[in-house]
């Protein structure tokens, strides 16, 4: 696969979320793809919107003939969202899960092992409400 103008993988996704993050009302389509610079395709956009409107990352309502597109909630809390379930997705492809878990807390740092180990603990015994 060639690199040239390949986009890094999920960046069309973090640079809407961005944009949406930043804007003071929802925006269309056209509006999202205006504010990036207008060198993408419209349906690059729009796949791009409805995804992550799936995914759970943005609010769409239908206003008129089209949709407007806002952030679901921080913007930190979607990029967290979208990353976890691109973790998920690339654990669910793989064979070896328990290979692949192993050689993923192998190579965390010490203070982020302890953290996942604290939300496991929290997930195993949840705190009663």
């Amino acid at each position: 696969m060639s690199t040239t103008g390949a986009r890094p993988r999920g960046a069309l996704e973090r640079q809407v979320l961005a944009c949406l993050a930043v804007a003071d009302h929802p925006l269309t389509v056209a509006e999202v793809l205006a504010e990036l610079g207008g060198d993408l395709a419209y349906t690059t956009v729009m796949t791009t919107l409805t995804r992550l409107h799936s995914k759970g990352a943005l609010v769409r309502e239908h206003i008129g003939r089209a949709y407007t597109y806002t952030v679901a909630g921080d913007a930190q809390a979607m990029g967290s969202s979208v990353t976890a379930q691109r973790m998920r997705r690339l654990l669910e492809a793989g064979d070896d899960r328990a290979g692949v878990l192993t050689r993923f807390v192998a190579g965390l740092r010490p203070e982020d092992e302890q953290l996942l180990a604290a939300l496991l603990a929290a997930t195993e015994h949840p705190e009663p409400r």
